[in-house]
């Protein structure tokens, strides 16, 4: 079966069958990611502006989490971003990019800065487990080894990704054409799953993605976001960062993300969570889900800290499914970076 052929099944990777595909090895193409291209003798400055991480000291061996927020400092945009020697790419999810670029197109003004969409021009596929690491020096002799580290040849961009399931986890992107080209020995020494597969890898990693319905309902450390090095407070100014920067200082953090299991298998990202504590108003909402095993979800989660704490919290309303927290794979610690 040749990449073309395998994007155009609908049929996800049985999810019974996730667990032991990600700790062996497999190779997933991420279709819900849109980038865009930054380029200009401005670019650098412009970005470093606008974002909540820091791009001016940003090297080329390297890639960096931001948030892209509203001046109310609520996250308009979740993005994966790194430099080539010329350029910039921002990544994000495709329901987001191209409002996301119109809006940053508009405070460029008078700076040397281009945004292009380049999703059609490039493929991204996330690759892990076991035998990762060795199928992938076939093009990339030298791996990234630090968590987002980075690799620039001619067969494309490496990433090294947070770990998942303690294994190691890439994403490799590149031109449509040579993933084309090398497509029929990716699949032979990886299993080529549906995206479901790392969607659940990463929520399972702590990582949260905004999208288009989760837009705007979340300050950056709602979502654990200056605990996985998406957020620099010693840089500038950028749009929301004094409600950044206050949420951070001024007292303990009232509400956090957590991971949870629920047993329905029909959970989407912007639902609502009711604790038993006040059965009235939601306590929370849905980041991300996905399917996992038979009649389950696995979840990003935001809410209060005191209802995880000392509550039953339940989706969509006080009698519905419960939550079933589990342990982040990270210290929930302040971070003042």
């Amino acid at each position: 079966m040749n990449l073309q052929q395998f994007l155009m099944q609908e049929t996800a990777t049985p999810i019974s069958d996730d667990i032991t595909v990600i700790k062996k090895g497999f190779i997933a193409p991420l279709r819900d990611l849109g980038l865009t291209q930054v380029t200009g003798d401005d670019a650098v400055n412009f970005l470093h502006n606008q974002l909540t991480n820091d791009v001016e000291h940003l090297g080329v061996n390297e890639a960096r989490l931001a948030a892209y927020c509203s001046p109310k400092g609520r996250i308009l945009a979740s993005m994966f971003f790194w430099k080539t020697n010329e350029d910039i790419f921002l990544q994000m999810s495709s329901t987001l990019q191209s409002a996301i670029q119109k809006r940053l197109q508009m405070f460029v003004m008078r700076a040397k800065v281009q945004l292009v969409n380049v999703s059609s021009d490039y493929c991204v596929v996330g690759l892990g487990g076991e035998t990762a690491g060795t199928v992938l020096r076939q093009w990339f002799p030298q791996l990234p080894i630090d968590t987002y580290g980075k690799v620039d040849n001619a067969f494309g961009t490496l990433i090294r990704m947070a770990d998942a399931f303690g294994q190691a986890r890439y994403q490799w992107i590149t031109k449509t054409k040579i993933l084309d080209d090398n497509w029929p020995i990716l699949q032979q020494q990886l299993t080529p799953v549906n995206d479901n597969v790392w969607r659940f890898a990463e929520i399972m990693a702590g990582i949260p993605h905004i999208i288009d319905v989760t837009q705007e309902k979340f300050v950056p450390q709602m979502v654990n976001f200056e605990l996985i090095g998406g957020v620099n407070f010693k840089k500038g100014c950028y749009p929301g960062q004094e409600i950044v920067a206050r949420s951070q200082y001024l007292g303990k953090l009232k509400r956090r993300m957590s991971i949870a299991v629920i047993r329905s298998s029909d959970v989407q990202a912007g639902m609502d969570v009711f604790s038993e504590n006040d059965i009235t108003q939601p306590c929370g909402m849905i980041v991300n889900a996905t399917a996992h095993g038979v009649g389950e979800s696995v979840c990003l989660v935001e809410l209060k800290v005191a209802d995880q704490e000392t509550g039953s919290v339940h989706l969509g309303n006080a009698a519905g499914a419960t939550l079933r927290f589990l342990p982040l794979p990270y210290p929930m610690l302040d971070v003042t970076q």
